[in-house]
């Protein structure tokens, strides 16, 4: 990498644009969404922190069966800076459930500011500002929600629609006019 706007570059092309792994995390917000709906609180929590895992290689998949690299260069020094807010979100997860202990919505919610502030590193990752306004949303949508005691079900519908719309959105922008969302 020569420099910064090449390793964007490489992420964004790699990753495109990061929309499928947004697409992938919305989808297991509406998995959690319904377990909690059709069993408990308790399996929605679960849900959510189990199918979590999975968002990054089920991303990949996809991004691959696309036709998409569904990598980065190795040599690409913003794969670290991935790699280290991946970390710090995974170290936040317990906060989030030990909300869960007073109000099992607070997870949700919780969870929501956890990967909004996540999604703000998208921007420098990927050099699109288009990922400061998802971050916003999202904590926006969690201090609102909590705001109004909202409730589990509510909660993560919220999430899973905004990342699904905004995950969407990225990779039509991305199939079709790339230059309209980089920095």
């Amino acid at each position: 990498m020569q420099n910064l706007q090449d390793a964007q570059h490489d992420m964004r092309d790699g990753y495109a644009y990061g929309s499928i792994g947004i697409i992938v995390s919305g989808l297991v917000w509406f998995v959690s969404c319904l377990a909690g709906y059709f069993y408990s609180s308790q399996y929605a929590i679960w849900t959510l922190i189990i199918g979590g895992m999975f968002i990054y290689p089920l991303g990949t998949l996809i991004e691959k069966l696309l036709g998409h690299r569904g990598g980065h260069d190795k040599a690409n020094p913003l794969g670290n800076l991935a790699m280290e807010g991946t970390i710090w979100m995974i170290m936040c997860i317990p906060l989030a459930y030990g909300l869960s202990f007073i109000k099992t919505e607070w997870f949700f919610q919780g969870m929501m500011m956890i990967i909004a502030g996540r999604y703000l590193t998208f921007a420098s990752i990927y050099g699109m500002r288009l990922y400061w306004g998802l971050g916003a949303l999202l904590g926006l949508s969690a201090y609102g929600l909590f705001s109004m005691g909202a409730g589990d079900f509510t909660s993560a519908l919220t999430c899973g629609v905004i990342e699904m719309v905004f995950g969407l959105g990225v990779y039509v922008l991305f199939r079709f006019d790339k230059r309209k969302i980089v920095q």
